[in-house]
């Protein structure tokens, strides 16, 4: 078996962080937390998720992440797949985060892109359809 288990974030401040992420995924507990160094410089780091996926963020960020609309390279986006697409998007709208809705494909999904207080792009994905082929046509 393999499957993704976790994301590590580097962020310039965990409670802005979390605003967003708590808001998109009111289940989700802190499932540890401390404090270390990380190549000389001291950081805070947490573990946000469930029992099987999880955000590590770390607070020793210094810069800016890649310019999202250009053509550095780097992350572009992550997404997470939704059967409440609406519910997240107000959830996090309430929270103060603004997303700009997707291209979608009519009858097969809907989707919203939104960027944290860090700047990194995450994707809520929405399928209106369990057909593996209708999901994967772009």
């Amino acid at each position: 078996m393999l499957y993704l288990e976790h994301l590590n974030l580097v962020v310039r401040d965990i409670s802005q962080a979390l605003a967003f992420y708590q808001a998109a995924f009111p289940h989700w507990r802190i499932r540890g937390e401390g404090r270390s160094t990380w190549r000389g410089k001291p950081r805070r780091w947490l573990h946000f998720g469930d029992d099987y996926l999880y955000l590590a963020l770390s607070d020793h960020g210094e810069s800016n992440i890649r310019d999202n609309s250009g053509f550095e390279v780097g992350l572009s986006h992550f997404a997470f797949v939704t059967d409440e697409l609406e519910q997240v998007t107000q959830r996090l709208a309430d929270a103060g985060f603004i997303g700009e809705k997707g291209d979608g494909a009519p009858g097969t999904r809907n989707n919203t892109y939104f960027i944290d207080a860090d700047g990194y792009e995450i994707e809520f994905v929405e399928y209106l359809t369990k057909t593996i082929e209708k999901r994967n046509d772009y």
